[in-house]
């Protein structure tokens, strides 16, 4: 049962990075519009997008999963350092925690690794 959850944990957790992803992709105008009001270049979005989708898929079937969350986690700490610092706005300090929580999340990912249900298990040979 722990080896469900545990990917039911990496699922949760990648979720909002493919959804953030996928909707970079869709409204990619805007999103370079809002990244360079803060003086984010926004040839940066396309590793960002590469980013926020391919190391989520790594995390839920447990490829590279810590390589993948240890990036993850200082994705979610610089974005919450570069885009969430207006502590003034309740709703941006709130971005902020949830970052950080993330990157906790993460992390914990990064030091326990996935379990079972993963392409990284070690195999159990028999030996005949």
């Amino acid at each position: 049962m722990a080896n469900f959850f545990d990917l039911i944990g990496r699922i949760f957790i990648s979720s909002i990075f493919l959804l953030s992803g996928y909707n970079k992709i869709f409204n990619y105008g805007d999103t370079v519009t809002w990244m360079e009001g803060f003086s984010i270049p926004g040839f940066l979005l396309w590793p960002t997008i590469v980013l926020e989708i391919l190391l989520p898929i790594l995390i839920i079937i447990g490829y590279q999963t810590q390589i993948s969350a240890i990036l993850l986690a200082m994705f979610c700490i610089a974005t919450a350092v570069i885009f969430h610092l207006d502590f003034a706005d309740q709703m941006q300090t709130i971005a902020f925690l949830k970052n950080f929580a993330l990157a906790g999340g993460f992390l914990f990912i990064a030091i326990h690794g996935p379990k079972e249900w993963s392409m990284e298990r070690k195999k159990k040979y028999v030996r005949l």
